[in-house]
């Protein structure tokens, strides 16, 4: 009975000092950064990620997969203020058309202007509230309702952050990818009868291609290759034709 009681002291003391030790090295333990995703270098293999060396840093490497994909994807941020340029191509059976888009994007502001296979040139420019339209040579414009989408619409371009609100079992393939020279996040998804391909820049988290192809055969691809400058030209123009300005870069 005598050694039970101090068996019983003994543990009570054991986790005392326990607890004792967690106050004071727990919450520093536990206030480390969360290992956080490291997107790929150039020369990390396919399909994996990498990350730097050394014994401080606190980094978590992982493969980039269908099941990790939308976890990776959602730590890619697109910059807030940029320029770029890219190229849309739609395919059918007998012909293909192509159209070229320039994007300027600051302060929750963007404006695309796309040259048409017509020749026609269009301007779109928005807030995700409102969005305006007209055509070079015009004084008019059109106002209508927008959303978060709207930019993207504008520019012929899918929202790949949709990707994070699928279903796994649509996802059906990711990895990590050189698409013209540029690390990227690959995904493929099937959905709505279209198989559709996202590549999505480790480096500033802006779409580089897209493609869809229905029944095997490529419908529409997405190429934006070119240097992407950023924060936004200055003498960058968010006004309407009347030279009304909605926005000024900066401000």
């Amino acid at each position: 009975m005598e050694q039970k009681k101090r068996l019983v002291i003994a543990a009570a003391i054991v986790a005392l000092m326990a607890a004792a030790m967690f106050a004071s090295f727990g919450r520093s333990l536990f206030a480390l950064n969360t290992p956080q995703v490291i997107l790929p270098a150039p020369s990390a293999g396919p399909g994996g990620i990498s990350g730097p060396d050394g014994p401080d840093q606190n980094y978590q490497q992982v493969e980039v997969t269908t099941q990790t994909v939308t976890g990776v994807v959602a730590t890619l941020t697109r910059p807030s203020s940029c320029y770029r340029e890219l190229t849309v191509e739609t395919f059918w059976s007998g012909g293909s058309s192509v159209t070229q888009v320039q994007t300027w994007t600051d302060g929750g502001w963007s404006h695309s202007r796309q040259t048409l296979p017509s020749g026609a040139v269009r301007h779109d420019l928005t807030d995700g509230k409102d969005l305006y339209y007209w055509y070079d040579g015009s004084q008019q414009y059109e106002r209508t309702q927008a959303d978060e989408y709207s930019s993207d619409l504008a520019q012929h371009i899918p929202t790949y952050e949709t990707v994070l609100e699928l279903n796994p079992g649509e996802i059906t393939g990711a990895g990590y990818e050189i698409r013209g020279e540029l690390p990227c996040v690959y995904v493929e998804v099937r959905r709505s009868g279209q198989l559709q391909r996202f590549w999505v820049s480790v480096d500033n988290g802006l779409l580089v291609s897209a493609e869809s192809e229905e029944d095997g055969q490529l419908i529409y691809r997405m190429t934006a290759y070119t240097p992407v400058q950023s924060p936004c030209p200055s003498d960058a123009s968010f006004a309407l034709p009347g030279g009304e300005a909605l926005h000024t870069v900066g401000e």
